[in-house]
């Protein structure tokens, strides 16, 4: 999420804390109300999920494991599918 945040910030001057600010609100979010997201029918792990952040087009694809909010992958909606989840 590192990278997202500083390649963000390099090529999207007009809006440099978007991801940051975008990824936290949701973060803040899943961890209160986790079943949000949308499952993943064919993820390889059980309960896998993704919520669209829509202003900056990416995917965050998660689990809960003892209650514990587990980010499996952060992943932009141009790039085609998803990840192998």
């Amino acid at each position: 999420m590192e990278r997202i945040a500083e390649w963000w910030a390099a090529n999207r001057p007009g809006a440099p804390g978007a991801v940051r600010k975008d990824l936290q609100s949701t973060l803040d979010l899943l961890l209160v109300q986790p079943d949000i997201g949308t499952l993943v029918p064919d993820a390889s792990s059980p309960g896998t999920r993704r919520f669209h952040l829509d202003r900056i087009r990416y995917w965050v694809y998660y689990r809960v494991r003892k209650n514990r909010l587990e980010v499996v992958s952060v992943w932009h909606s141009s790039r085609g599918e998803g990840p192998a989840v």
